[in-house]
């Protein structure tokens, strides 16, 4: 197996990653955060599912059983404001919104991953981890709701790099006259008037706070010090280094060996965010491009920088993946010539060297002007196949004769500038599992 090695956030270096040895030998554990379900996901909230799915893809490649949690935050304040705007109670829209972001995910052709833990239902392991904190001392009940002592722990701030004294929960006013610091957080909310989901606990009815619900689910699941967190670089304060301190003066253990982090997706000079608006629904991300055309643009950025979201990158991404499907045709299924086994272990050793996805990919340009017409195309479809991409050189069935009707009646209302009947059209291909897409001279259709 080769060395593999990913940046740390808390010590900024790249560190080996290091299997626990126990016996019986337990699985890599990965452990991202997922989606806190009060809307449908934008193409943003899919960048860490991807890249940690690879990820995992990428360590049993090199021979690791691995373990991969992506959780989903289905109790939280956003849910209960946007259930009330709709009017509706706020586990039906989780749930709601939960199935959604399942059936979007999916169509992403990653498989899933190996537990999709919901908050609401870990209440009890939930409970115990902040009764185990009331009990060492560490966090405190004050009139139903429970607050943590950030300053009991010593190491606080050492993910984030912060000092302590210029840290703000972002809680706001809420429960400010209950705290006994201003700078401690709360791990346990009271139930309010308009809140119609709550659970009985020791110290009141009520709800967990966001951060706790990650803490007491990954250790659930993973247990203590293992391999890999990871999430969104906007999660690194308060919430990650909240988990961390939540289970270090619980356990006396750290959560994780690595906290790894990637960078936002960006339209315009801002981070894709519900919060500024400038949303692209995955769903709708997928109807236009495809998941192919998707799946390689994320792999054009290193994970840990911003990458911009643009309709000319996307463009990019789509004459690759027809290059590659026209070269898949060309080529003969076998072993590759050995002359090219230098570029192949290039690809593997950039993905080994901080998952860098884009020298990998450089890689695969370079195995591809290096290939004869008739030659064989295994190592390529072992490279494609830890991006979750080997599906670009299996034979294309044409699309059924009925989808090809479909297409061409959209392509008479376009030019009858009926555009909600071509919108109509463009739906109905979609559900039928294939993309339009307009090109010079008339329209192709690709699976979706």
């Amino acid at each position: 197996m080769r060395t593999i090695r990913l940046h740390d956030t808390r010590s900024k270096e790249l560190l080996e990653l290091d299997p626990r040895i126990t016996d019986p030998p337990t699985p890599v554990g990965i452990y991202a955060c997922g989606p806190t379900v009060y809307n449908r996901i934008h193409v943003g909230n899919a960048r860490p599912y991807v890249v940690f799915s690879l990820l995992k893809r990428f360590f049993e490649h090199e021979g690791l059983r691995t373990t991969l949690v992506i959780n989903v935050t289905d109790v939280n304040d956003k849910i209960y404001e946007a259930a009330a705007v709709r009017g509706v109670p706020s586990q039906q829209l989780a749930g709601e919104m939960t199935r959604a972001y399942f059936a979007d995910t999916e169509r992403l052709g990653l498989g899933r991953p190996d537990h999709e833990p919901l908050a609401a239902e870990m209440i009890e392991p939930i409970v115990a981890h902040i009764q185990t904190l009331i009990d060492r001392g560490t966090a405190y009940a004050a009139q139903g709701d429970v607050y943590f002592r950030v300053r009991s722990d010593p190491q606080y701030g050492s993910l984030s790099g912060r000092s302590v004294d210029q840290m703000d929960q972002g809680e706001g006013v809420e429960g400010a006259h209950l705290k006994e610091d201003p700078l401690d957080f709360a791990l346990w909310k009271a139930a309010k008037e308009g809140e119609d989901t709550s659970w009985d606990a020791p110290w009141g009815r009520g709800r967990p706070g966001w951060h706790i619900e990650c803490s007491a689910m990954a250790e659930e699941l993973l247990g203590t010090g293992f391999e890999v967190h990871g999430g969104g670089n906007d999660l690194v304060f308060p919430h990650h280094e909240n988990e961390a301190t939540q289970t270090r003066m619980a356990r006396g253990a750290e959560l994780s060996r690595i906290w790894m982090h990637n960078g936002m997706l960006q339209m315009g000079s801002e981070k894709m965010a519900k919060s500024v608006g400038n949303v692209a629904l995955l769903h709708e991300v997928l109807d236009a491009w495809g998941r192919d055309v998707l799946l390689w643009f994320f792999s054009t950025g290193h994970y840990r920088q911003p990458l911009a979201f643009t309709e000319e990158a996307l463009a990019s991404a789509r004459a690759t993946v027809a290059n590659v499907r026209e070269l898949g045709r060309r080529l003969g299924a076998g072993p590759t010539p050995e002359r090219l086994a230098p570029i192949r272990e290039r690809f593997f050793a950039a993905l080994a060297d901080d998952f860098n996805t884009p020298r990998a990919l450089e890689a695969v340009a370079e195995w591809r002007r290096a290939v004869s017409e008739g030659e064989g195309s295994d190592d390529l479809r072992e490279m494609l196949g830890v991006l979750g991409l080997d599906n670009l050189l299996d034979a294309q069935d044409g699309p059924p004769p009925g989808v090809v009707e479909l297409a061409d009646a959209r392509g008479r209302a376009r030019e009858a500038r009926d555009w909600a009947e071509s919108d109509r059209l463009r739906d109905e291909i979609a559900a039928a599992g294939w993309t339009v897409r307009d090109v010079a001279g008339g329209y192709e259709l690709v699976p979706a």
